[in-house]
């Protein structure tokens, strides 16, 4: 069942909990639902933005608009053989339920992403991933719903334009669709991803390797490195690693012989800007009301009541002192509104 409220607090809707209201807050349950407020109710004209668990946001300041929820839950198997399997997931679904479903299913593809926190909705429009492996990895097709129009559309893989925490809606598609379902395929027939980070160390801890130990790994792994949302207001990685020329790599390892670095292509690397920080000598710092988190330089907390300015203000300081030092460029992954 769809509902409307007004004058609505979204402390308790994004992950940095800073306390901020909406004009208008909306949530739906069922593609229909959100077809007929579009195009019946005069609130849907106003602007508007799609939050699902707000653990990818900033707000500096009150939104002046209305906030759009999707609560659309179910999981379905579309198609199934002997090699792979369908499953359509609302977008409403919490991200890791999905992951844990499909590794106790031994459904391979998804385990690299576990305690991702978010949504189903949320991951083709970010393209989350994480230890090698992207959502696009594993995304067949997206269901959504085009906000001018009401027509329901699907886009395929290629459709998406996915790139490296990217896609079609974060670009020429923003604020043109709501998504309403995922499809992903997953194989029945794993083949473990564990090259990436510290993941084969922690490995060697269990007495076998397959999905579900992959799955147990990585959160070991995340748990020690990330905060806890509903400790300390935070939204994980703050900052994209960046990708540059392989030429500047050799240039900066000249200086910084133990520059973190992963080769995503012939010509290009990608950088751990978590160790870019860290050498700036920012990881675990206090800034008054707010930070960066002592086990993880690219995570910025909230130590209890800061405003999205001050986060804001903290990112773009931490972003002029990277490119100081390394004459590198380092992006925001968390929205800003």
């Amino acid at each position: 069942m769809d509902k409307l409220f007004e004058n609505y607090s979204l402390k308790n809707h994004n992950t940095f909990g800073i306390d901020v209201n909406a004009r208008y807050y909306y949530e739906f349950s069922a593609t229909e639902e959100i077809v007929f407020f579009l195009r019946e109710n005069p609130v849907s004209k106003i602007k508007k933005i799609i939050l699902g668990l707000g653990s990818n946001i900033v707000f500096t300041k009150d939104f002046d608009g209305i906030v759009i929820h999707p609560k659309v839950r179910g999981l379905q198997v579309v198609e199934e053989t002997t090699e792979h399997v369908l499953l359509k997931i609302g977008a409403g679904e919490i991200w890791d339920n999905f992951v844990n479903y499909c590794c106790k299913k031994n459904y391979g593809g998804a385990e690299n992403l576990s305690l991702i926190p978010g949504m189903i909705g949320a991951s083709p429009v970010q393209n989350i991933g994480a230890y090698g492996v992207e959502a696009k990895d594993i995304i067949e097709e997206v269901e959504a719903v085009n906000i001018e129009t009401q027509e329901i559309k699907k886009f395929r893989n290629q459709d998406c334009k996915f790139e490296y925490r990217n896609s079609i809606f974060k670009n020429e598609l923003k604020g043109k669709y709501i998504v309403t379902y995922v499809t992903y395929k997953l194989s029945k027939k794993p083949v473990l991803n564990i090259c990436y980070g510290k993941i084969k160390d922690e490995l060697k801890k269990f007495n076998k390797k397959d999905i579900s130990t992959v799955r147990e790994a990585i959160i070991n792994i995340r748990n020690r490195k990330l905060p806890d949302p509903e400790k300390i207001g935070n939204a994980g990685s703050f900052f994209k690693n960046p990708i540059i020329d392989c030429k500047k790599t050799q240039e900066l390892r000249k200086e910084f012989p133990n520059i973190v670095s992963y080769k995503v292509s012939e010509t290009k690397d990608k950088i751990a800007t978590g160790w870019l920080i860290e050498q700036c000598g920012l990881k675990g710092k206090n800034f008054g009301k707010v930070g960066t988190y002592k086990d993880q330089a690219l995570v910025i907390v909230n130590y209890g009541d800061a405003t999205g300015k001050d986060v804001f203000n903290l990112a773009k300081d931490i972003q002029q002192t990277v490119y100081d030092k390394f004459g590198i460029i380092i992006d925001m992954e968390v929205n800003i509104v």
